[in-house]
């Protein structure tokens, strides 16, 4: 499976593939105009529970990720994620300013682990 994870302010590139917002909210000052080929998929985002106790501090990332991957085992719109994932390359857009902690790139590995 060909998985990526892409900034959603950053610019498409054909090589993208199939694109979707993973967020649970719409990002911050951006149209939804500006995204027209690419699908919003929130319910694979964190819940909100999880989202604001982890609140993007790098302090809590080791247990968010625990806590994140028990609920992605038990969602079923992961399916769909894998479905387009093993049908070409998918890009997981987010709006996290972290590129490394951050739920997309937890998901790309959920994803991944699941081949």
């Amino acid at each position: 499976m060909d998985i990526q994870i892409k900034r959603v302010y950053a610019p498409a590139a054909p090589e993208d593939g199939v694109r979707i917002l993973v967020d649970r909210l719409w990002p911050h000052g951006l149209a939804r105009q500006q995204l027209p080929h690419a699908c919003w998929l929130k319910e694979v985002a964190p819940s909100p529970a999880l989202r604001k106790w982890f609140g993007h501090d790098p302090v809590n990332w080791t247990i968010f990720q625990q806590r994140y991957r028990q609920e992605l085992a038990a969602n079923p719109s992961i399916k769909m994620l894998l479905d387009y994932a093993r049908a070409g390359r998918l890009t997981l857009l987010y709006a996290a300013r972290d590129p490394d902690c951050n739920h997309a790139r937890v998901l790309q590995d959920y994803l991944l682990a699941q081949q």
